[in-house]
């Protein structure tokens, strides 16, 4: 079978990164910055340009099975980012199988228009159509029902094993954190201008609404416990480092792992324009429902969080805030200090530019780095959102090594 081939030559690649010195090296930087003891800041790279990234065929599938194809990218594209911009990245010692979860959905579905300016790339413009501005259109929205789709999620399993299992490892992955981004969701079925004013002008509808989709989020977290299918065993928290010592552990093993053992990771993207005081009545409150349970939260994303720590710090188990290209991170960094970790998001337009200019990254970075120190910040550094490197994905290298650079001279 040549995809069995394929697959056992690329297997022994990524075991080598697996069980690197580095790698676990790495994880001790992860570990350190995530619980309020950093070394040094790391950084990461993530939601990258991919359709412009081929180099020499490196990232050109060859497998012909399906899902098999699937298992070729996650090992090609993690062999292709440790050999050019391996930054502080960290791989499991293992293939993950994802356990295959299915839901009946909501009962409602997304209705939009989009613009497509690359046919090749995934990122395109969208335009939603409000289906959700009554109480009749909210009456039909309905909590979903989580199924494990366990004889599908063993057939992949038992196939890679006996494919590359004497080399690397297979283990099947459950949800390695609870996501809760309603208001992002929200914004899907209603447009952000419709949202946006019924905040101001319908705020009780606005709170039935969010309430529906907390519970739907509620409903989902605790199927999700009662099947099983949470999971400690992984390696990222949605393009940032999830490494930590600090969560709750199981008592014993065979116990269900719960939202206690995991973090919670929120955001409301949609409230960067909304005041401090409606985005803590209409989102932060019902985050503390939600993430605010879990051992450890994280919040934020492209939001600007600078001037709002004290409003996110009202979420239980806070540990990381996001602190984006729009936000002043000398403010942030200086209500941060000790108690959290600053996730900072350099801007990724600086790679989407004919030549990188290192001068003015070097500003930025700078910025950031001098920030966290002077206020004692444990901090993190992803550049993600990377919907174009110019075809030139020599940009995002000499950015991996520019702030590298920085970082280890930290």
């Amino acid at each position: 079978m040549n995809d069995a081939k394929i697959l056992r030559k690329l297997a022994y690649s990524y075991s080598e990164i697996a069980y690197s010195s580095r790698n676990f090296e790495n994880i001790k930087l992860h570990k350190a910055v995530n619980d309020l003891k950093m070394i040094r800041p790391v950084v990461l790279i993530d939601e990258l340009p991919w359709n412009e990234m081929n180099i020499n065929d490196e990232l050109t599938l060859q497998c012909t099975d399906p899902y098999l194809r699937s298992v070729e990218w996650f090992f090609r594209t993690n062999i292709y980012m440790n050999k050019y911009m391996p930054a502080d990245m960290i791989v499991p010692p293992f293939f993950p199988v994802h356990k295959i979860i299915n839901s009946t959905g909501i009962g409602i579905t997304i209705d939009e228009e989009i613009v497509v300016t690359d046919k090749e790339n995934h990122i395109v413009s969208h335009k939603y159509n409000d289906i959700l501005s009554s109480e009749e259109d909210l009456e039909k929205v309905h909590e979903p029902v989580i199924t494990y789709d366990e004889e599908e999620t063993l057939r992949r399993y038992n196939l890679v094993g006996e494919i590359f299992g004497d080399i690397l490892p297979v283990k099947l992955a459950g949800v390695g954190f609870y996501g809760n981004t309603s208001w992002d969701q929200i914004s899907r079925y209603r447009g952000v201008t419709n949202l946006l004013m019924d905040l101001i002008e319908r705020p009780e509808f606005m709170h039935k609404t969010i309430r529906k989709f907390t519970d739907i989020s509620l409903s989902y977290i605790k199927q999700l416990e009662d099947l099983d299918l949470l999971d400690t065993n992984t390696y990222n928290l949605h393009c940032t480092a999830i490494h930590t010592d600090d969560l709750p552990g199981k008592e014993f093993d065979g116990e269900k792992v719960t939202r206690k053992n995991i973090w919670g990771r929120g955001a409301a993207q949609i409230f960067g324009s909304v005041s401090k005081q409606m985005h803590e009545e209409f989102d932060i409150n019902y985050m503390i429902e939600t993430i605010g349970q879990c051992g450890l939260s994280y919040y934020g994303c492209c939001e600007p969080l600078d001037k709002k720590i004290d409003m996110v710090a009202k979420i239980p188990n806070l540990r990381k805030i996001s602190i984006t290209p729009w936000a002043d991170v000398d403010i942030a960094a200086e209500a941060i200090g000790k108690k959290y970790v600053l996730a900072s998001k350099p801007n990724p337009s600086s790679v989407a530019v004919p030549m990188l200019n290192k001068e003015s990254l070097r500003k930025e970075i700078g910025r950031i780095l001098d920030a966290c120190k002077r206020n004692n910040c444990s901090c993190d550094i992803v550049l993600k959102d990377i919907s174009s490197c110019h075809r030139r994905p020599q940009n995002i290298f000499e950015w991996e090594q520019t702030v590298m650079e920085m970082v280890r001279n930290y």
